[in-house]
């Protein structure tokens, strides 16, 4: 089997799996009822998207700009501005949820962008992989997250004020996400060998979406959460962040 037909084979299954436990969820009827436990499968999750943002994909991809003797440390930087970028996406939810006005809407709309741009990410990191083992990597993280959090997702739309037809188009465009950025990581593979820091870039990209979907996420006692609910302290952490990056440069 050659290394496209089993990327092929296992975008089709990641899109089975979202679809399969998604669509009851979305089509459900509205329930004041709790949500199912999730807790042990997200923990996991949680676990895998670590240990391979760190361990696989972050390294590999600073050791390609190092093989291309870059002394600035780019991979980190990319990764550290993706989580910094999902972070506030995060605080814009966490404001909604202060308004009583439209957080049904708001939301569900905020977990969506958030799903989304993670998804995106982590196609493109699939998609314009190179190495078999990389692969695999992605495609087990993917299916560890995939099911709750698709089965999350249509909780929170089914639930919303949306119709269950708007709701649902919303979900899809979760679903497509992963198999769009997918298609963009194989067209951009053909570019990787004449600008072999594509493919670097882009695994430090989804790195960063690893991370925080395995740290920072949802978790209501983390600093980063609490103290960055503010728009100025949540600046404060950019800047501190900027300053680290700019004295890379002479480090």
């Amino acid at each position: 089997m050659s290394d496209q037909v089993l990327k092929l084979v296992m975008v089709a299954v990641v899109v089975i799996i979202s679809l399969a436990t998604g669509r009851p969820a979305v089509m459900a009827m509205r329930s004041d009822r709790s949500l199912p436990a999730l807790g042990f499968g997200e923990a996991f999750a949680a676990g895998i998207f670590l240990g391979a943002g760190l361990i696989h994909m972050l390294g590999d991809s600073q050791s390609a700009f190092d093989a291309a003797h870059i002394n600035y440390p780019f991979a980190m930087v990319i990764c550290g501005s993706v989580m910094l970028l999902l972070l506030w996406v995060e605080h814009l939810a966490n404001h909604g949820m202060g308004s009583p006005s439209g957080n049904s809407r708001f939301l569900p709309l905020t977990a969506v962008a958030m799903l989304s741009i993670h998804s995106l990410l982590m196609g493109a990191a699939f998609g314009v992989s190179s190495s078999v083992a990389l692969t695999v990597v992605i495609f087990i993280a993917v299916l560890a997250h995939k099911g709750s959090a698709s089965f999350a997702l249509g909780l929170e739309l089914g639930r919303s004020e949306f119709s269950k037809r708007s709701a649902w188009r919303l979900f899809l465009v979760f679903v497509v996400m992963f198999p769009f950025g997918a298609l963009v990581g194989q067209a951009l593979s053909t570019a990787s060998d004449a600008h072999p820091l594509v493919e670097a870039s882009i695994g430090a990209a989804a790195a960063g979406t690893f991370l925080f979907f395995g740290t920072l996420h949802g978790l209501a006692s983390s600093p980063m959460i609490n103290r960055c609910c503010n728009q100025r302290e949540f600046i404060a952490a950019v800047g501190g962040f900027a300053v680290m990056a700019v004295v890379a440069i002479w480090t």
